[in-house]
């Protein structure tokens, strides 16, 4: 039973997805005291400033829309982040990765490979 865990622990996917999941969080909370440290206030100084800015009101109701702005900046850093930090490199590592595996290939492998290639086109 420990045997079928230690091999699934160990093929690695748990353990990337966990430091993903820890590496997500610590990041979206950076990008989230970057809005409310310096863009709010920046937005607050552009449309009014004196921490009432980026609002209106309407029959006593106030609207926000700086902070949704400001959601809307710290969800395109988040995700641009994300994309360049992450999935960029990640792809270059499986590309290179699948290069290796390609490299290892008998020749027998590599001919039935390329005949399927063929025959899929």
């Amino acid at each position: 039973m420990f045997k079928g865990f230690r091999e699934f622990i160990a093929r690695g996917n748990v353990v990337d997805l966990a430091v993903g999941i820890v590496i997500g969080a610590a990041f979206g909370a950076m990008i989230t005291q970057f809005t409310k440290s310096f863009l709010e206030p920046l937005i607050s100084v552009i449309t009014g400033g004196h921490g009432t800015g980026g609002t209106f009101k309407v029959r006593g109701v106030t609207f926000d829309y700086g902070a949704f702005i400001g959601a809307v900046i710290t969800f395109v850093l988040t995700a641009a982040a994300v994309y360049y930090l992450v999935v960029v490199p990640m792809n270059a590592w499986a590309k290179r990765r699948g290069k290796l595996a390609e490299e290892e290939m008998s020749d027998e492998v590599r001919l039935l490979t390329q005949i399927r290639d063929k025959l899929g086109k």
